[in-house]
């Protein structure tokens, strides 16, 4: 820090202070000594800052945590061994003959329902609802999926929404396996991608992709079209219809869900499936919410955010997940960077 000209410049990014305070303002002189204890008066400032780096809240939430080993001994070493063989060299190979079962079945009904039936389309649409139910049933199956169903079957009603928490794109799998739901979704490369625009096109899902600004324009159209949808986009609570909140927990013991789509592939992600012991989870549909007189979409999609979070006992926090996937607004930092001169000004002026 250097006092040229009455101005104090950052040697790191060659900013001036003065640039993010108010016209007419500047900063003189400080009168006596400086003390390190009249630096960390502006605490405030200082730790958010150390707090960000101690305890990045952000970063954990998007982070599976690895297990903790158990085959530290003699003892249990062995039975860690045993363990593997049959994960990999007994499951692992039932459960690919179960999923690629599902698949021809799915296929050699699927393809000839919708390339015979287009001029019925009620028919179609009904078959084909079935058959991606069966689909999601035998992926589930190839996990060796636990799932426990609280609350009554969803049914497909006009101006319905249903939205849910999210872990990873086997949550979609787990809900679809019950109901075809149409679902709102990011737009995926690769074979999910293809599966997206072919297979679940079928059932009215609304596809988008969250780095362009057009996309979501496009999705509230589509959304006052549609039936009944599941999704958790935050449209979903403006467009005065009923939210049918679903709460999805899943069990550590055997397998963490948790999908890192930055470092995972979601080929990888259903292989670490198929290799575990279980996949285990429970979900509630919980009790149709409809906005309150008075109530703004933010607060209404609160509200229902609460009732997820209290019912699957997860942690509430203020991250939109696609966050992870870009760089903070420039007007954020330009904003702390403002806040921060501001109160070094004002401390200095004390002095």
């Amino acid at each position: 820090m250097s006092s040229r000209a009455g101005k104090l410049v950052t040697s790191r990014s060659e900013l001036n202070i003065e640039d993010y305070l108010p016209s007419g303002s500047s900063i003189e002189e400080p009168r006596g000594k400086l003390r390190l204890l009249d630096l960390i008066d502006i605490s405030p400032t200082l730790t958010e800052a150390a707090g960000a780096i101690i305890d990045d809240s952000f970063t954990r939430c998007f982070k599976s945590n690895p297990p903790e080993p158990w085959n530290w001994n003699i003892y249990l070493f062995p039975l860690w061994c045993f363990g593997v063989v049959v994960r990999y060299c007994i499951l692992f190979p039932l459960r690919c003959l179960t999923l690629a079962f599902g698949w021809f079945i799915f296929l050699s009904t699927f393809i000839p329902v919708h390339s015979l039936l287009k001029g019925q389309d009620k028919l179609r649409k009904n078959i084909e609802r079935v058959l991606v139910e069966m689909i999601c049933s035998f992926f589930v199956g190839s996990w060796t999926g636990v799932v426990k169903y609280h609350g009554p079957r969803p049914s497909i009603r006009p101006k319905q929404v249903y939205v849910a928490n999210h872990t990873s794109m086997i949550d979609f799998i787990v809900l679809e396996q019950m109901t075809a739901f149409a679902v709102i979704m990011q737009k995926h490369p690769g074979w999910v991608g293809l599966l997206q625009s072919t297979i679940l096109e079928s059932v009215g899902c609304i596809w988008f992709n969250r780095s362009e600004a057009k996309d979501r324009e496009i999705v509230a159209r589509k959304l006052i079209v549609s039936n009944s949808l599941h999704g958790n986009v935050q449209g979903a609570f403006e467009l005065g219809c009923t939210v049918c909140p679903i709460a999805i927990k899943y069990n550590k013991i055997f397998v963490d869900a948790f999908w890192n789509s930055r470092k995972q592939s979601f080929t990888m992600h259903l292989l670490q499936l198929m290799t575990s012991w279980a996949v285990v989870c429970e979900v509630w549909y919980l009790e149709p919410q409809t906005i309150r007189p008075g109530e703004t979409a933010i607060e209404f999609a609160e509200r229902v955010r609460d009732m997820i979070s209290l019912r699957a006992g997860l942690k509430k926090v203020p991250w939109d997940g696609y966050l992870k996937y870009s760089r903070p607004s420039s007007k954020h930092s330009e904003r702390k960077q403002q806040s921060f001169a501001e109160s070094l000004l004002a401390r200095l002026e004390e002095k």
